[in-house]
């Protein structure tokens, strides 16, 4: 009965954790309960160029681990009431799982179609559009933390203010030399909270009071102003728009062909047994 567990749990988890004195070739390198560690257990478990510091870490920690697993499974073997029919059937599904796995994932590999065309795209978006809810109020817009003490403050507040009708290349020129953050991507929507993080503007209650398009905003603390241009928003539970979700998207529509495939797999090998007769249900 306890070498049956022993041996079900010795697949599930790696023989070398059961390994007992008897059947050792080899003066062990660790010792817990009745199991040994040998030394060709711990091969590969460090690159060969790594560090010999952080190598003789590496295998301290293996060691340590394997020590700590064996007490946990010696404990579980004399506490728990071992269902031996039922670990056999984890075993065997366990196994099937990564079996299978392996054979869906190279047969996907070699018929997926990565390409998503703009056209399925939209289709999708037009068609689920109600699911992509946002969770977050969302921006297109321009901002800077500038120091108090930069020089020609006024001007940068000037042509920050009448973007995009403003000299573009001096608000550029400025941000990079004097600016501790900034976004001037103003095509690109951009989750607000995100944005205005550690920012007085984080503390608005009212942020909706920040949402009118080209609205211009400004704030302060001891040290920073913060410059915010809003050019257009979303706020929380409107539809997505498509740009912000696209790859979402795209991700999801990959995912349904994968499923697809796995489902076309499963038909060929079954219909393909069927007509070779290699399958009986007896009723």
């Amino acid at each position: 009965m306890r070498f049956a567990s022993i041996l079900c749990l010795c697949i599930l988890s790696g023989c070398e954790f059961f390994r007992p004195k008897e059947i050792i070739s080899e003066p062990p390198v660790a010792r817990s309960m009745d199991s040994y560690l040998e030394k060709s257990d711990l091969t590969g478990i460090a690159s060969k160029g790594m560090n010999p510091s952080d190598s003789a870490k590496l295998i301290e920690k293996y060691v340590d681990d394997w020590t700590k697993k064996q007490l946990m499974i010696s404990r579980a073997l004399e506490t728990v009431d071992l269902n031996e029919a039922e670990i056999e059937r984890k075993v065997l599904d366990y196994r099937y799982a990564l079996i299978v796995h392996s054979f869906e994932k190279k047969y996907i590999n070699q018929h997926l179609n990565n390409v998503v065309s703009d056209e399925d795209i939209a289709t999708y978006y037009s068609e689920k559009a109600d699911n992509f809810l946002l969770r977050q109020t969302i921006v297109k817009c321009i901002f800077a933390k500038v120091p108090k003490d930069a020089p020609n403050v006024r001007q940068f507040r000037r042509n920050f203010r009448e973007y995009p009708n403003s000299n573009t290349e001096d608000i550029k020129n400025y941000i990079n030399q004097f600016a501790n953050k900034s976004f001037l991507d103003d095509s690109t929507w951009i989750i607000l909270d995100e944005l205005i993080l550690g920012t007085p503007l984080e503390q608005v209650e009212n942020k909706n009071q920040l949402f009118s398009k080209n609205s211009y905003s400004e704030t302060n603390d001891k040290e920073f102003i913060y410059f915010v241009k809003i050019f257009d928003y979303k706020i929380s539970n409107e539809i997505s728009p498509l740009e912000f979700i696209k790859d979402d998207i795209v991700n999801i529509i990959i995912n349904k062909r994968k499923i697809a495939l796995k489902k076309k797999l499963e038909d060929e090998v079954y219909e393909d047994a069927k007509q070779n007769k290699l399958f009986e249900v007896y009723r």
